[in-house]
């Protein structure tokens, strides 16, 4: 009991270094784009001339049939889980991707993201939203129809619980209960499992998370 408290206390205080750190680079970030509006308004003048550059969603009209820009395998590493070993993309598209496991440990995703503080979606959502999610350093927590009811209960009661974490459905998942986070996965027998407790300690906002920090709030709910 007191290990779990101070993996929580831990976990609680990494995320919010994390949301400073994003909060300084969303004020660096507008800094920057009004710096570029002047350089472009000053340039209009100048050349009188409008440059618009168009650039499609999917990153220059490729299909999704590459996997969303991800390549590779999984390699289970000692302690069960599954890390990705190859390429994962994140560019932003608009379309369906075909990722190459289900659920999608990351790869191209949708602009918007799932939002994942503590959230529990009943039915399934959107695998390009929930990629995004994991980006920004969630634990996505999926379910088939053979997982015991009780465990979905149990499940859905600590994910509310816990920051940069969500929960739903994937009927296509080959295991009852499945933990991913970007480039990790592994299976977990039910609610009780150690196993789930270690893996959201480990990669909620984990050195895994390619935008740590960023908002888990104010994107899509359904």
């Amino acid at each position: 009991m007191g290990s779990a408290k101070k993996s929580s206390a831990a976990r609680t205080a990494r995320i919010e270094e994390m949301r400073r750190a994003e909060q300084a680079r969303e004020r660096r970030n507008r800094i920057l784009t009004v710096a570029a509006s002047v350089v472009v308004v000053a340039g209009l003048v100048v050349g009188g001339v409008v440059l618009i550059q168009s650039q499609s969603d999917d990153g220059g009209g490729s299909a999704a049939d590459d996997g969303g820009g991800s390549a590779g395998k999984f390699v289970t590493d000692a302690d069960g889980v599954r890390a990705w070993k190859g390429t994962l993309g994140r560019e932003h598209v608009t379309k369906s991707v075909d990722y190459p496991v289900t659920p999608p440990v990351g790869g191209d995703h949708h602009p918007v993201w799932m939002n994942c503080d503590g959230d529990v979606y009943e039915d399934e959502i959107n695998s390009t939203n929930a990629v995004h999610s994991l980006e920004h350093g969630a634990v996505w927590v999926t379910y088939n129809g053979d997982a015991p009811k009780a465990d979905v209960e149990a499940l859905a009661a600590k994910v509310k619980k816990t920051p940069y974490t969500l929960m739903s459905p994937v009927d296509g998942q080959k295991d009852p209960i499945v933990l991913t986070a970007w480039g990790h996965q592994r299976t977990v027998t039910g609610a009780a499992d150690p196993a789930v407790d270690v893996f959201l300690a480990k990669f909620v906002q984990g050195r895994q998370t390619p935008e740590p920090g960023a908002a888990c709030t104010n994107g899509l709910s359904k």
